[in-house]
């Protein structure tokens, strides 16, 4: 596993919209592997492979102890609303009021390409909308509550 350099606000990756991931292989889980320690050294719960300067269709989330991989992630439902204050390791010292859903279900396919659904609630739910607006070129920002 390595650290990789997360990219800052400013940089044109980060407004790209991300591909599918097609090829399940070694350099996948390296990746997923990459991202999830970058995270963790940088204190994030969550990291979309845009913000490592890659137009992937991959995020990585932890939650309470809870760690998860997405690959093509694709929401499918969501219900309720809950609105805090969001951060991103891409925009350092900044953060906004955001609405986000209170509890999203979302298909996904591990490193190894296996199909997957889960359902999310509460903080974990946000973590996940804000990655996965990376990959599409979204930042939490954009969303943020207009005072």
């Amino acid at each position: 596993m390595a650290l990789r350099d997360i990219v800052k606000d400013g940089n044109p990756v980060l407004r790209k919209k991300s591909r599918e991931v097609e090829v399940f292989d070694e350099k996948l889980g390296k990746l997923l592997d990459d991202m999830h320690e970058t995270m963790i050294a940088a204190d994030g719960c969550g990291l979309a492979a845009p913000q490592v300067g890659l137009l992937k269709r991959v995020a990585v989330v932890e939650v309470d102890g809870d760690y998860f991989e997405f690959v093509n992630p694709v929401i499918i439902s969501q219900s309720g609303s809950q609105q805090g204050p969001e951060g991103c390791l891409s925009v350092p010292g900044r953060s906004e009021e955001v609405i986000r859903p209170y509890k999203i279900t979302v298909i996904f396919q591990d490193r190894k390409g296996n199909k997957l659904k889960g359902t999310f609630e509460d903080f974990l739910a946000r973590a996940c909308c804000h990655e996965f607006d990376h990959l599409d070129g979204i930042l939490y920002y954009d969303k943020a509550v207009k005072k």
